[in-house]
């Protein structure tokens, strides 16, 4: 596979999550700076760093162990995000904008992992 991470249509995508996560915890109340905005934030920068942090590895089985790692960090933001929601930090209609987008990521994650895995020895 060549290229760089930033070549990677899921690094793209995942960046685009990590800034729409900072715009709407730029919103969350002052008492969650060192909560709920700040674990939201780690989870979303995780995301693409992984990704690229991977990509930049010498094996592919060291990229799919971080394309794991950063599956792992869509699913905190998306349990993060719903708290968010039930917390009344955001909107139903943000909280649905963000599960698209962590559902894309995921949807690109798993077809980078499929496209390296048959070349990874278990």
């Amino acid at each position: 596979m060549g290229g760089t991470y930033s070549d990677l249509q899921v690094w793209q995508a995942a960046m685009d999550l990590a800034e729409d996560i900072y715009r709407i915890t730029k919103t969350f109340p002052k008492e969650e700076t060192y909560g709920l905005t700040v674990q939201l934030r780690r989870a979303a920068v995780s995301v693409p760093s992984n990704i690229a942090e991977g990509k930049g590895r010498s094996t592919q089985k060291e990229l799919a162990q971080f394309l794991c790692h950063s599956r792992g960090s869509l699913f905190e933001i998306e349990t993060q995000i719903t708290l968010a929601r039930r917390l009344g930090y955001i909107d139903v209609a943000q909280m649905d904008a963000i599960r698209q987008k962590t559902v894309r990521v995921g949807q690109l994650l798993n077809g980078l992992l499929r496209s390296i895995r048959p070349n990874v020895a278990a």
